[in-house]
C-alpha cells in the first residue's frame, strides 16, 4: 500500500514539474527574451522588464503574470489570487498548484502570451506572427 502512495506522489510531482517545464519553455519563445533567477524563482523578461515570475519547488508550482483583458476573468479561476505587494492593482494574477493538481496549460499559456504582450515594447509586439491565444 506505501508502493502506491508513493507511486501517486511521483507522478504528482512529475506533472507539477512537467508544467513547469512547459511554462517556462513556452515563455522563452518569445523574441527578446531571458531568465534572471532573483530570490530562487525564475523571471521571465523582455528587454530586461519581467512578463513572468515562476518558480517549482516542493511540489508546489507558483506564477505571477500581468493580465489586462483577462485579468477580472482569471480571477474567477480557484487558483488564482491578485498578486501581492501591491502588483493586483496593476493587473497582476498569481496562481498556485501543487499535490494532484493539474495545471490547465491551455489557460496559463494563454495568460503568458497576454501578459508578454502587456509588457513588451509595442513594436516588438508587432512583430509577432502568431496570433493571440485565447483562453477557454
Amino acid at each position: 500500500m506505501i508502493r502506491v502512495h508513493e507511486a501517486q506522489r511521483h507522478i504528482d510531482v512529475a506533472a507539477i514539474n512537467d508544467a513547469f517545464k512547459a511554462l517556462r519553455k513556452f515563455a522563452l519563445k518569445y523574441p527578446e527574451t531571458r531568465e534572471d533567477k532573483p530570490w530562487g524563482e525564475s523571471a521571465i523578461k523582455v528587454r530586461g522588464k519581467t512578463f513572468v515570475f515562476m518558480r517549482c519547488e516542493n511540489n508546489e508550482l507558483a506564477l505571477s503574470v500581468k493580465l489586462t483583458d483577462r485579468h477580472e476573468f482569471a480571477l474567477e479561476y480557484p487558483f488564482a489570487t491578485p498578486t501581492g505587494y501591491g502588483l493586483g492593482k496593476s493587473g497582476w494574477v498569481s496562481c498556485r498548484f501543487s499535490g494532484k493538481d493539474k495545471p490547465p496549460l491551455d489557460v496559463l499559456k494563454a495568460w503568458v502570451d497576454e501578459s508578454y504582450r502587456a509588457i513588451a515594447p509595442k513594436k516588438l509586439v508587432a512583430t509577432l506572427v502568431i496570433a493571440p491565444a485565447k483562453a477557454k
